[in-house]
């Protein structure tokens, strides 16, 4: 009934914004509703989007692969609305979800409700290239994480990610950019979290968690934002590269994937703490239809298996260990694209997982760039050189 009142407030204030706000910019792919005020006080652009698609898996039994498990899902559906207050200075994105997905994740620390909220930010432009950000959004983390999903090459991130990144989080980011020289530029994200993730509402359960990462672009700026978008879509006519180093702390960290993860309780139903450090570092590559972007991330904690206090183990472990990611792609003439991946992953041995390696071929029709595509892949993945599985995925994006 909430969520129902909610999208009924939605759809009546675009209407009635309409009759009241000047529209701009009014065609596919730059928002359902694109306004600015008529004294320029404030601007509002709401972009929907879905996300479906099909999913085929073949697991190895030891003998063979058994029959297929098939599902479709509708993966990712969710309202966007970004624009600016008072001032073009001061912006702001909210960003809600509503598949079964997004809002997953209720426990006694959200108040055992949906988690809709993915993103709710203010980003005021303070002085000169000076940046503060307010509000719950993604850490300055891995690029691939960092990257939109709207803006993906294949149909989904890599095992990397879905391991190792540190997503988003409520809390204040500093940011700032400048030129050296010519056009070499620098980046700068800082960042002061909670430490558990987004849309947690019963207090900070551990320490605070610290975020830095540095960004060079020793060739200039990317087409579009090109550095934040997989595959070279806009063709760069000369090359653009990004390399990012990222060192992610968190302060007495009570999940098993830093502030992702499950929460490690102990038998007297309190949070087991421990100090929990991740690093990534990463880059992108784009030059006339040919993108690569690589990543390596690393996990450390110091007690990395949860005890109580009678030093019993709890069953909880942090996951803890590397990644490389690799991502190499090119751009037909016809807008078709062909992606290849490898993912490789090894866990410290304390967490008893297997080594994994993950094989991936994409194909990507672009109709209207990452606004509107039709995507496949297949991969096939081993553990500890064995084979392990196959899957095959297809499915489609639409981004107003």
């Amino acid at each position: 009934m909430k969520l129902r009142n909610f999208l009924i407030v939605v759809v009546c204030f675009a209407y009635t914004t309409s009759n009241a706000q000047t529209l701009s910019d009014a065609s596919f792919g730059k928002g359902l509703f694109n306004f600015v005020a008529k004294d320029s006080t404030f601007s509002m652009k709401f972009a929907p989007r879905i996300q479906a698609r099909f999913n085929s898996e073949w697991d190895y039994d030891g003998d063979s692969y058994g029959d297929a498990a098939q599902n479709f899902s509708l993966r990712r559906a969710r309202l966007k609305f970004s624009g600016f207050a008072y001032t073009t200075k001061l912006k702001y994105k909210v960003e809600l979800g509503l598949s079964n997905r997004d809002v997953s994740g209720a426990s006694e620390f959200n108040r055992n409700t949906p988690r809709i909220i993915l993103d709710a930010v203010v980003m005021w432009n303070f002085f000169q290239n000076f940046e503060l950000w307010a509000g719950q959004t993604k850490l300055p983390g891995n690029v691939e994480r960092v990257v939109s999903s709207a803006n993906l090459q294949l149909i989904n991130r890599s095992l990397l990610n879905s391991n190792f990144n540190i997503d988003r989080d409520v809390g204040i980011q500093l940011r700032h950019h400048g030129t050296l020289f010519g056009d070499f530029m620098i980046r700068e994200k800082i960042a002061i979290s909670q430490g558990e993730g987004r849309n947690i509402t019963e207090g900070n359960e551990g320490g605070l968690q610290y975020t830095g990462r540095l960004e060079f672009l020793p060739f200039g700026k990317f087409a579009s934002k090109g550095d934040y978008s997989q595959g070279d879509l806009k063709r760069e006519k000369a090359p653009k590269l990004m390399v990012g180093l990222t060192y992610d702390y968190n302060k007495d960290a009570v999940k098993t994937r830093s502030n992702m993860g499950s929460y490690m309780f102990l038998n007297d139903g309190s949070l087991y703490q421990t100090d929990i450090t991740t690093f990534f570092a990463d880059a992108m590559f784009k030059y006339k239809g040919l993108a690569f972007m690589g990543e390596y991330a690393m996990r450390e904690a110091d007690a990395a298996v949860a005890v109580n206090a009678d030093g019993t183990e709890t069953g909880d472990i942090v996951r803890v260990g590397n990644a490389i990611n690799m991502q190499l792609s090119y751009l037909l003439k016809n807008n078709v694209e062909i992606t290849g991946r490898y993912t490789t992953l090894e866990f410290d041995d304390i967490t008893s997982r297997d080594p994994q390696d993950q094989y991936t071929l994409g194909i990507s029709k672009y109709v209207v760039g990452h606004k509107l595509k039709v995507q496949a892949d297949i991969s096939y993945a081993t553990k500890n050189g064995e084979q392990d599985n196959i899957m095959v995925r297809t499915g489609f994006d639409l981004h107003f």
